[in-house]
């Protein structure tokens, strides 16, 4: 089992941040919060707030702090062994890259469902600007995205969605204050309770998108890696992601004694949890604050934000405090907002789409089997003008069929923003379990005894998945009617 565990340590880390120095690597959080504070924050929360006002809170706070477990032990695997966690599933025992797979194929779907249902919001937005079809606007959204991520012209879109996203938050905060109930209400909300008549097609979705989905939670992985947490990832290519500065550090970086390895790792494990609490800290309070607005602001009209016009639904819990001015904030914010979290959808899941595909064909392209489906794609690769199998073109091949195609031709037959997006957080619900369960194990099991996690992380992250298991088979038995709401 030693063996097993020196196989997946890494050999080069570098001195990890000290004092004030550590304040540079909590970028990760931030651009985690931002992107993941999206339609759960935007979209679900108001209905949850609307149907049950502050009934759920204890939900919400509970799935903070499983979110914060889960999204650690993702990066955990990348700092102690520069391999991504989808590297770690493809270790694991039994039929080969079987975990792999059990993530890859209901991500396709979940992949373009979710493309789909954040493209149309924003057509419902434009919708209000512009005349013509919410449709039109939501297809026209997913062809410009779908062609800035995949020739890796976003940055400026990027970072001008983020400034947007950052907007919004500060301006739901605000209003939040300024509705804001007293702490009566919110202290009955503590209180684990359950609505009496409960929707789950309500409550489910908005469980499964609370700071990020499923794959939101790979993701965060990403980030810290990118940004070179633990040394970043071995073994790729050359990335442009990665900032100047911490290119020249990783560069100087010299094999080290495996004691001072391992306590250099610990201490990126600490840096790395502190960028994880910002990250779910600061999506904390704007999901809270979005809480605050649907019970104040929706709920006494009887407004449950649905249907093509969601966004107009949306616009009161700016307009009855900001009047006009809020509304149209609030429009284009959800354009410009949602807008960047579809490029950073679509590049996150292209990458690890790429990434999964390297893995499951591995062992046949190296061994040089000689399987037919191998064949075929080996005389696919040899007609095209880019090499099939290399990393960025199969990002590329992804983003532009899976999160680009494939959402055209679902707004084509669904035009309801919400069962469009709520298909796709239910997805995540259902997907989270067997992730949270399987990144425990393989950090268990993986990584050196002195960096694996503790046991009160262990039993939260147990506690994770059987909270999101127990979910998805309440959904389940919703859906095959052997439960009614």
């Amino acid at each position: 089992m030693q063996q097993e565990q020196n196989a997946h340590f890494r050999d080069r880390v570098p001195d990890p941040p000290k004092g004030k120095g550590r304040i540079k690597w909590y970028g990760p959080g931030l651009l985690w919060m931002l992107s993941a504070v999206g339609t759960g924050s935007i979209l679900f929360t108001p209905r949850v707030a609307s149907a049950y006002e502050y009934q759920l809170l204890w939900i919400l706070l509970l799935v903070v702090l499983f979110m914060w477990v889960m999204i650690r032990e993702m990066a955990r695997y990348s700092i102690v062994t520069g391999r991504t966690m989808l590297e770690g599933m493809h270790t694991l025992k039994g039929p080969k890259n079987w975990a792999v797979w059990v993530i890859f194929v209901p991500q396709l779907l979940a992949a373009a469902i979710g493309i789909a249902g954040l493209a149309a919001v924003v057509g419902s937005a434009l919708g209000e600007f512009l005349p013509g079809a919410n449709t039109l606007y939501a297809m026209a959204m997913v062809v410009a995205s779908t062609l800035f991520t995949a020739t890796g012209r976003y940055s400026l879109i990027e970072t001008f969605s983020r400034v947007m996203a950052l907007a919004l938050m500060v301006m739901a905060i605000v209003t939040a204050v300024i509705v804001f109930p007293g702490l009566a209400p919110i202290a009955q909300g503590l209180a684990p309770t359950w609505p009496d008549d409960p929707d789950l097609y309500v409550i489910l979705p908005w469980v499964g998108t609370i700071l990020a989905g499923s794959m939101g939670i790979v993701w965060f992985g990403y980030w810290t890696a990118t940004r070179g947490f633990g040394g970043g990832l071995q073994s790729r290519e050359p990335n442009d992601e990665m900032p100047e500065d911490s290119r020249k550090e990783m560069s100087r970086t010299a094999p080290k004694p495996q004691e001072t390895r391992i306590d250099h790792l610990q201490q990126w494990i600490r840096t790395m949890t502190m960028t994880a609490v910002l990250g779910v800290v600061g999506g904390l309070v704007v999901i809270f604050s979005f809480l605050v607005l649907g019970a104040e602001l929706l709920a006494p009209e009887g407004i449950m934000p649905e249907g093509p016009k969601v966004a107009v639904d949306l616009t009161n819990i700016f307009s009855d405090v900001w009047g006009e001015v809020g509304r149209y904030v609030l429009l284009a914010a959800i354009v410009i907002a949602l807008g960047g979290s579809i490029l950073a959808n679509q590049d996150g899941w292209g990458r690890s789409f790429a990434d999964m595909t390297l893995i499951v064909t591995r062992r046949h392209r190296e061994s040089g089997s000689s399987s037919l489906l191998l064949k075929s794609l080996n005389a696919l690769d040899r007609r095209l003008p880019w090499p099939m199998f290399e990393r960025r073109w199969l990002k590329r091949l992804y983003i532009v069929s899976v999160t680009g195609f494939v959402p055209l031709l679902i707004l084509l037959v669904f035009s309801d923003p919400v069962q469009v997006m709520s298909v796709s957080g239910i997805i995540a619900a259902a997907h989270t379990p067997f992730i949270a369960l399987a990144a425990l194990y393989v950090n268990r099991t993986r990584l050196p005894s002195q960096l694996r996690p503790g046991g009160l992380a262990t039993l939260t992250m147990t506690a994770a998945g059987l909270f999101y298991f127990g979910f998805a088979v309440l959904y389940l038995l919703n859906m095959v009617g052997i439960i009614g709401n």
